[in-house]
């Protein structure tokens, strides 16, 4: 079916999407480690829209963006099927998984990079995003029922990302008690030996998020100032 590869970095959870969903698939791939401060040259001219990872190589063929090529695995290789058979079913899981990257992920950051008291009204806001989601896992083993699916993987920056966030940003945003359900599927997730075996060290993550913060916080103090 031709030779798989995947750009990527080992802190960046798009890319830890793609390895968890070629590894329960069993798919056979090469990870090619990027640099994202010197961008290669192959990351360019797979994906010289964005310029980001994670790109997967299938034979001659750049596939670009996480959620996209979570469908594109999902529909080349049959087993082990990651998005529900119902198209209505189907729709939903897409819906959340487009929320979770444009409102989730983004308020969590916001909450991190902010200080003082714009920074207690983002961690308010946060965490009213991830009361939509507490919502959608509240009786279930995990987002798709009882077998570990699509949306899962796509919620699974929660397992280990948003705590990073959490520790880089000096804030803390999902409380077991404020979060049971969500708190439950994090212990579930976490604990499906292929996710679990694939999680980069927490302190690589922390760093990664905190070089981001830093970053940021950098080109924000000259605005500041003005």
């Amino acid at each position: 079916m031709g030779e798989v590869k995947l750009i990527g970095t080992e802190a960046s959870f798009p890319c830890a999407r793609i390895i968890w969903a070629l590894k329960l698939k069993g798919v056979e791939y090469e990870f090619i480690e990027e640099d994202l401060l010197n961008k290669s040259p192959l990351l360019l001219k797979t994906n010289p829209v964005h310029k980001k990872v994670p790109v997967l190589i299938h034979g001659t063929n750049p596939i670009a963006e996480s959620l996209v090529i979570l469908e594109y695995i999902d529909e080349v290789w049959k087993t082990c099927p990651l998005l529900p058979i119902d198209p209505y079913d189907r729709s939903v899981a897409r819906f959340w998984a487009k929320f979770v990257d444009e409102k989730c992920v983004p308020s969590v950051w916001e909450a991190a990079r902010l200080e003082g008291d714009k920074k207690e009204a983002a961690i308010v806001s946060a965490k009213q995003t991830l009361q939509f989601v507490e919502k959608q896992i509240e009786g279930k083993r995990f987002f798709g029922g009882e077998q570990l699916g699509y949306l899962d993987i796509v919620m699974g920056w929660m397992c280990l990302w948003l705590g990073a966030m959490e520790e880089a940003g000096g804030m803390k945003l999902l409380d077991s008690e404020e979060f049971p359900s969500l708190s439950q599927w994090i212990h579930n997730f976490t604990n499906v030996p292929t996710i679990h075996e694939s999680l980069p060290p927490k302190q690589n993550v922390v760093n990664y998020f905190q070089f981001g913060l830093n970053y940021m916080r950098s080109l924000a103090a000259p605005n500041a100032q003005n």
